[in-house]
């Protein structure tokens, strides 16, 4: 029975299906999802779908990501902080077009799907899964405003940041990262500082390799560190832009 983390699949069903099979995973396993199920590819309803039918057969934890959120916002209208038009550039407009094909009912279903979301994810060995991050020094259960656990950008960049050469009981180690064994999370691509595997950071393990992009999806063994990886996203769709 093997733990497995994976990273942000922005409607790359394809790529899901690929990394799954790839790892062997199998109805034993438990399987971390980060986040960001919709919003990029063209199979963002597809991928809710897919998830919820998984769930149904083994262990599954889905932790809610910043596009999830917006998604859910968008179904059921609620539009005070709400930039539609924004959203629709940077991988919305897929998602739209999903759902305009899909009855009601479904419509439904994915709305308790996507409420149903959790904002981390806490295991018995004290690794935290998040898809951005957190602010708090004393940790998640401290944290205020709750839309920062999928918003988040301050914990990768001062985990990027951090001089390499400080130990954890240096007086200037960053508390926040002291408080749990590791840290996984999305949201903010590794194609950013020019990677496409899993980036550790201090305590932080970042598992977006770019997948709303041209980067792979990524799926990770949590005790192993052994990773498996998709094709980029773009050569699987390769007629579509995702959010380039």
């Amino acid at each position: 029975m093997r733990t497995f983390v994976i990273g942000d699949i922005h409607g790359g069903l394809l790529a899901l299906e690929q990394v799954l099979e790839k790892a062997n995973v199998t109805e034993k396993d438990t399987l971390i999802f980060l986040g960001d199920y919709v919003d990029g590819w063209s199979h963002s309803t597809q991928v809710i779908d897919f998830l919820i039918d998984l769930k149904s057969k083994q262990n599954c934890i889905c932790i809610r990501g910043n596009h999830d959120q917006l998604a859910l916002d968008w179904l059921e209208n609620r539009h005070e902080d709400f930039d539609e038009e924004m959203w629709y550039k940077h991988g919305g407009k897929a998602t739209v077009e999903g759902y305009s094909i899909l009855s009601e009912e479904k419509k439904k279903e994915h709305i308790a799907f996507l409420e149903s979301l959790q904002d981390f994810y806490l295991d018995n060995q004290n690794r935290l899964f998040v898809h951005a991050g957190f602010t708090n020094l004393s940790g998640v259960t401290y944290e205020f405003f709750s839309k920062l656990f999928y918003w988040d950008r301050t914990l990768w960049e001062s985990a990027l940041a951090l001089d390499p050469n400080l130990k954890p009981d240096d007086l200037y180690y960053p508390k926040r990262f002291t408080v749990y064994k590791e840290v996984y999370i999305g949201h903010t691509p590794v194609t950013r500082i020019g990677k496409t595997v899993p980036v550790q950071k201090a305590c932080v393990w970042n598992v977006d390799t770019g997948a709303a992009f041209k980067g792979p999806l990524t799926i990770m063994n949590v005790d192993t560190k052994e990773f498996w990886q998709s094709e980029p996203l773009n050569e699987l769709y390769s007629n579509e832009r995702g959010r380039n």
